[in-house]
C-alpha cells in the first residue's frame, strides 16, 4: 500500500489518500489542541500512544463485533484505515456527569448517571459543535433514520465493551464520542478512540486520565495516556 496525497489535516491527525481508492493512511501527529483549537501544543510520543491505544482499542471492539475503520497499524504513528462516507455528527455517551454536561445543567461533578445519557453533536467547529436532535439530523440530510438507529445502538454497544475493559484495568470511563460512516453501504465506527475524545478516571482516586489534563492545565498529559494503555496492555 502507497501512501500518496494529503487529503486532510485536522487538528491532531492527518489522512493521506492511497494507490487503492478505498483505503486511506490515517497520520498521528503530538499536536494537541483545546477549546476549538485556542490552545495548541507539541507534546512529545502522543501521536504514536494515541496510534497504538487507537489500533488497541478497534480491535477490541471488533471482535466484539462492531465495524470499524481501521484495518491494520503501519508504523508508530500511522494506520490503514478504510474510506468512509462520513456522516457529520458525533455521539457522546455519558456514564459519570463531567464536562460540558456540568456546565449545561448545573449538576454535580462525578454523579453516575443511571442510565447512561446519549446526546448528538454536530461537527462543526465555527459553531463549537451544537447539540442537536434526531430531527436536525433527518431534516438536513446527514443521515437517515434508519443509519440514526443503528449509531445508537452500536454507541451503547461500545458502552458495554469499553466500561467493562476499562474497569478491569482499575478505570472509569466516564464519557466519549463517536463519529461513524458508510462503507460499502454499511455504518462503521470511524475516526479514533483515544484519550483524547474520552474522560477516563482512575477508579479509586478519581484522577483524571485523559485529555482534560491539558485542558484544565495539569500537566503530564502523554504520561497520563501512557499509564492508561500500561493498565490495559497496550503494547507502545
Amino acid at each position: 500500500m502507497q501512501k500518496r496525497d494529503e487529503l486532510y489535516r485536522g487538528k491532531a491527525k492527518t489522512v493521506y489518500t492511497t494507490d487503492d481508492p478505498q483505503r486511506l493512511v490515517l497520520a498521528f501527529r503530538n499536536d494537541t489542541s483545546a477549546f476549538d483549537g485556542e490552545k495548541v501544543e507539541q507534546l512529545d510520543r502522543k501521536g504514536m500512544v494515541n496510534n497504538k491505544f487507537n489500533h488497541f482499542i478497534m480491535t477490541k471492539l471488533e471482535q466484539a463485533g462492531i465495524p470499524t475503520q481501521l484495518d491494520e497499524l503501519l508504523s508508530d504513528t500511522e494506520s490503514l484505515v478504510k474510506k468512509l462516507d462520513m456522516i457529520p455528527v458525533e455521539c457522546v455517551v455519558r456514564n459519570i456527569a463531567a464536562g460540558s454536561l456540568v456546565r449545561r445543567l448545573g449538576v454535580e461533578e462525578g454523579k453516575t448517571l443511571n442510565p447512561p445519557t446519549f446526546e448528538f453533536f454536530l461537527k462543526n467547529d465555527a459553531l463549537h459543535d451544537p447539540m442537536v436532535n434526531e430531527y436536525h439530523i433527518q431534516a438536513f440530510g446527514w443521515a437517515t433514520a434508519e443509519q440514526i438507529a443503528t449509531m445508537k445502538q452500536l454507541t451503547f454497544k461500545v458502552n458495554d465493551v469499553l466500561k467493562k475493559l476499562f474497569e478491569d484495568a482499575g478505570l472509569l470511563l466516564v464519557d466519549y464520542k463517536l463519529e461513524f460512516g458508510v462503507f460499502n453501504g454499511d455504518i462503521v465506527l470511524g475516526d479514533e478512540f483515544t484519550p483524547d475524545g474520552c474522560r477516563l478516571w482512575d477508579k479509586e482516586t478519581r484522577e483524571k486520565l485523559d485529555k482534560d489534563r491539558f485542558r484544565q492545565g495539569l500537566g503530564g498529559v502523554v504520561e497520563a495516556y501512557e499509564e492508561v494503555a500500561k493498565r490495559l496492555g497496550v503494547s507502545l
